[in-house]
């Protein structure tokens, strides 16, 4: 059927970024979240899709991570998820987006086996070490009066004692695949932690030869000796605290170095079923001297500054005093401080000089660490390496908080903070699946810069008006720069045709309608 247009110049709506909506549904039906979902989230009985509510919020914490209340006024409708999800803008109704998360808690168990899976089939990833770490979330919020509510104040790793928090533990395996997580109380001790995860994984995945790899204060003696004593025994490399070296200095004094990698010394250490292994980096070493020496020499400066200044009391210098020793805390454990219990005709002042034996023991510390395992066998730089490999829980961490907007939050039903803190994850699972794609496909790109180039390649409508009353709608993303081509050659992926043109019903056929 033909269509005679106007003279009316067309119109064209606001410009969205399809780009990074195409290519974070891309990677979400790569995971296969899309089928995990289809069955689990039926349509509502309004008929509300569900599953795309889900999409759009995982999608939404990639992209753009903000409130569901800016998803519902704002972001959705300067997107191009309802083009990509053939959904309009009921999609997003504040209420529907709350019922979805209302409706996922009970499937993260089946997610999680899901999600290893699919690690399994599109990496290879193997799970004989497993990455565990523990961090908090506060909130913007009061403190609740429920008894069972997880906000409650604690040990905050973000700065933030004045807030309620939440307390999360991870897994994650050494190339950065997230396993598992589980939201606990925010006064969670880390040491309380281990032996719930340990049950989670053997009852999820059955019992087989893991390495667990932990920071220092996680495991207690109690639960080290339970994964020792395990049928079959639980493996475990575990950092200790470095005034745990008093104890064993004597007894390493006569060990030799070992070199264990290029820039990696060790010294090995049997007792009973363990291994203790003195770890020293000579880049570490040279770090931790250079960040030492420039934290004692700002410490002086500013007690010489504090010296200069007048006091007749002595609550006003201490004061002062307290100030620096917290800006400078680890160089004012390296000084002894003088403060007279008199006061001179002159005022109040002290005097400070440097403990030189601490500092010596503290130069014999730098850049090392001690480790502390049942594989008593394996080689110390596969230890050393196992070790190191902590960082990629710490990135997580940073990814979730930072990159995808995970703190603060704002909820305040118990089940909304958990399913916030899914989707989240969810989100996290697609991050990683990008990164992994490009470490191998385009070295060099993060996956948050790939998603700032893709958000360039815009989405919009143009409307022609026709002679009949009816809008011919040509839905059209913009054309590829040379790098977005050569980006998603390089990812072997390619962007969907040009939509087909659609049609709007004109005046007339609606009034004949209605007169019939």
């Amino acid at each position: 059927m033909l269509c005679k247009f106007v003279s009316t110049p067309c119109s064209c709506t606001d410009p969205d970024n399809g780009g990074a909506c195409w290519l974070a549904c891309t990677v979400y039906e790569q995971l296969a979240l899309d089928r995990f979902w289809a069955a689990r989230l039926p349509a509502s009985r309004e008929g509300t899709c569900r599953r795309h509510i889900l999409q759009t919020l995982v999608c939404y914490r990639l992209i753009d991570p903000g409130s569901e209340w800016r998803l519902h006024r704002q972001w959705f409708e300067r997107s191009a998820m309802g083009d990509l999800l053939g959904a309009d803008y009921s999609l997003v109704q504040k209420n529907a987006l709350y019922r979805c998360l209302d409706k996922l808690l009970p499937h993260k168990l089946a997610f999680f086996g899901h999600l290893r899976q699919r690690w399994q089939d599109l990496f290879g990833a193997k799970f004989e070490v497993l990455l565990y770490d523990l961090t908090s979330t506060y909130f913007e919020s009061s403190p609740p009066d429920d008894e069972e509510d997880k906000r409650r104040y604690g040990y905050s790793r973000d700065k933030r004692s004045d807030c309620v928090q939440v307390v999360i533990a991870l897994i994650v395996t050494p190339e950065g695949f997230p396993l598992a997580y589980e939201v606990l109380p925010g006064n969670t001790a880390d040491s309380t932690t281990l032996r719930i995860f340990l049950q989670k994984i053997e009852a999820q995945y059955g019992k087989a030869q893991r390495i667990w790899v932990m920071d220092r204060g996680i495991p207690t003696e109690k639960v080290l000796a339970e994964m020792r004593q395990a049928d079959p025994p639980i493996s475990y490399l575990v950092g200790r605290p470095k005034g745990r070296l008093t104890k064993l200095e004597k007894a390493l004094l006569t060990l030799p170095w070992q070199t264990a990698r290029e820039g990696v010394d060790v010294k090995l250490l049997p007792q009973d079923e363990e291994l203790y292994v003195l770890a020293q980096s000579r880049n570490r070493i040279r770090k931790e001297r250079a960040m030492r020496q420039r934290q004692l020499r700002a410490l002086v400066k500013r007690l010489k500054q504090i010296q200069q200044m007048k006091f007749t009391s002595t609550r006003p210098m201490l004061l002062k005093l307290g100030e620096a020793r917290g800006r400078y805390r680890a160089a004012w454990r390296l000084l002894d401080v003088n403060i007279p219990t008199t006061n001179t005709q002159e005022g109040v002042s002290f005097s400070f000089t440097l403990n030189r034996q601490k500092l010596r023991v503290a130069r014999r510390r730098e850049g090392r660490y001690l480790l502390r395992t049942n594989l008593c066998e394996r080689e110390p730089a596969q230890l050393w390496q196992f070790y190191i490999l902590l960082v990629e829980v710490e990135s997580a961490f940073k990814t979730l908080k930072d990159d995808l907007g995970l703190r603060p939050i704002f909820h305040q039903l118990q089940e909304r903070i958990e399913a916030h803190i899914f989707v989240a994850f969810m989100a996290y699972c697609l991050h990683v699946t990008l990164r992994v794609r490009l470490k191998s496909l385009a070295p060099g790109l993060t996956a948050r810069a790939v998603l700032d180039k893709m958000a360039e390649v815009q989405m919009l409508d143009v409307h022609f008006p026709t002679t009949d009353d009816r809008t011919l709608i040509l839905s059209r993303y913009t054309e590829l720069t040379r790098e977005q081509k050569v980006l998603l050659q390089q990812l072997n992926l390619a962007l969907p045709p040009q939509p087909p043109p659609r049609i709007t019903a004109g005046a007339l056929s609606r009034v004949g309608q209605s007169a019939v």
